[in-house]
């Protein structure tokens, strides 16, 4: 595991989603969550433009970027200008077109989080295959068919997540339609946490969405960085502003 990411914080990894989160404001959803246990956010908002995205990305790093990793998907201009802007903002997840990894790396330095999506053997082989210390995580799916990513690959369901997970000594998050039933078993597969979009994102109650989340990836065994009775304690977030990159 990379020391710039706490295991504990994998556990639950809330992805935004704006149109989910309506009429709420996507901060508050996020708050909510990270106070039921989610212990990393990732901002996520395909039809927002750099400027929008910017703000909804500041926002939500002020409002729990000190308490919790906050990264923002794809963007690693928008990463560097809401750190410019003196956000608490991690890093950056990155897909398979986006920018390439190794440059993702460069671009937004050695201290920030950089997660990566991958799916097929060869997506698999080439992220354990990169230099040390390049990715913090990977999230691998789909588990389910999932209408938040139309464009996801074929879903894998929970044995084809295992077979990828033992592809790679990487800490593999299980994402795409995710539910609370399928914690346990994901995390039996060899899930090091769970990447929720609508499971919380449109839950009426976010904070109750996401405990039942971790006590679910908890029952096959106590969830890292956990108490004996509850959740993970907040995961520590990324260096602050003028610190380093997340």
């Amino acid at each position: 595991m990379s020391a710039r990411l706490d295991p504990a914080a994998l556990v639950l990894h809330l992805v935004t989603d704006t149109a989910l989160s309506a009429p709420r404001r996507v901060p508050d959803v996020v708050a909510a969550a990270v106070a039921g246990g989610a212990g990393m956010v990732q901002v996520r908002d395909k039809h927002a433009t750099a400027r929008e995205l910017t703000a909804l990305l500041v926002a939500v790093a002020e409002r729990v970027g000190r308490a919790v990793p906050v990264l923002v998907d794809d963007r690693a201009d928008v990463y560097l200008a809401a750190r410019a802007a003196g956000a608490p903002v991690a890093g950056v997840h990155v897909g398979q077109s986006d920018l390439p990894v190794e440059l993702a790396r460069r671009v937004v330095g050695p201290d920030a989080v950089l997660g990566l999506s991958a799916a097929s053997a060869g997506e698999l082989a080439a992220a354990s295959a990169l230099p040390p210390g390049t990715v913090d995580y990977l999230g691998v799916g789909a588990v389910h068919a999932t209408r938040t990513k139309p464009d996801h690959p074929e879903p894998l369901g929970v044995e084809g997540f295992a077979r990828a997970a033992a592809r790679t000594g990487l800490p593999c998050l299980a994402i795409g339609g995710v539910r609370v039933e399928d914690a346990a078993p994901l995390r039996a597969a060899g899930a090091a946490g769970l990447a929720v979009v609508s499971g919380i994102c449109a839950a009426p109650d976010p904070a109750a969405a996401a405990a039942r989340y971790v006590r679910a990836f908890a029952a096959s065994g106590r969830a890292p960085g956990a108490g004996p009775d509850g959740p993970p304690e907040p995961a520590a977030a990324g260096p602050a502003a003028g610190e380093g990159a997340r």
